[in-house]
């Protein structure tokens, strides 16, 4: 029983010290809710949500597909965070997906006013520029669901516009950033490469079990990957030195 003790005890504290040293290896403390940009995409999907119920009429196909290009722009970048810790592919992807999804929600919005013959602010209109200030102000989406209730369908329009476009914005960053990071550091089998190699420089060169397997020289259960308890234990005097 004893050398089963022994042998789970260091089990334990390699793979402790293991853990520890490879805790950059496939990040997972990646939160996606922190990103601006998600945040933002929260703050539009709130907005979209009532506006689509409020103003379009019961039975029109738009609310739902704008209520859908709204979650889709939100969702993927999430998605698209979380598999990004092995795929750097797949990643980007779906960022991608999720800016053509409110570009294709801004097209409703625009279309929206112009069939109505209500007014887009103008860039350079006061009312414009001071939606743009309060919204790179606030991303808390409950500000959004709250102010909403007492703006008409144009206000709340250009206000979903505004919201689209900083975050358009800030999606555009957010791909760059992550096509600098792959150029620098490459994808999932590069990660891989350098943390085996890692591995392998702080263990001598060998694997957990020797170069061999199971039985291998310097193995993890001694030369020749043998419990204590069996010939070829330290004290045995045939052991080669």
């Amino acid at each position: 029983m004893p050398q089963y003790i022994w042998l789970f005890t260091r089990l334990f504290v390699t793979l402790r010290a293991n853990m520890e040293e490879d805790k950059d290896f496939l990040r997972q403390d990646s939160d996606y809710r922190t990103l601006k940009a998600f945040q933002k995409a929260e703050c539009i999907y709130d907005v979209t949500y009532y506006f689509a119920h409020k103003f379009l009429k019961t039975g029109d196909r738009t609310i739902d597909q704008m209520i859908q290009a709204a979650r889709s722009g939100k969702q993927n970048l999430a998605e698209g965070n979380i598999n990004g810790i092995t795929s750097k592919e797949m990643e980007l992807k779906l960022t991608n997906v999720n800016r053509a999804s409110l570009h294709e929600l801004l097209l409703d919005y625009e279309d929206y006013l112009r069939v109505r013959g209500l007014e887009q602010w103008a860039y350079d209109d006061p009312r414009c520029r001071q939606t743009r200030d309060f919204c790179k102000k606030h991303l808390d989406s409950a500000i959004y669901r709250e102010k909403i209730k007492e703006r008409s369908d144009e206000t709340i329009a250009n206000i979903a516009i505004t919201l689209i476009h900083q975050c358009d914005v800030l999606i555009r960053g957010l791909i760059e950033w992550k096509k600098r990071d792959f150029k620098e550091k490459g994808g999932i089998k590069e990660e891989m490469y350098r943390a085996r190699k890692e591995w392998q420089k702080r263990n001598g060169g060998y694997g957990f079990y020797g170069t061999n397997g199971g039985n291998g020289y310097n193995g993890f259960y001694g030369a020749y990957g043998q419990a204590p308890n069996e010939p070829n234990k330290p004290n045995d005097p045939n052991r080669p030195h």
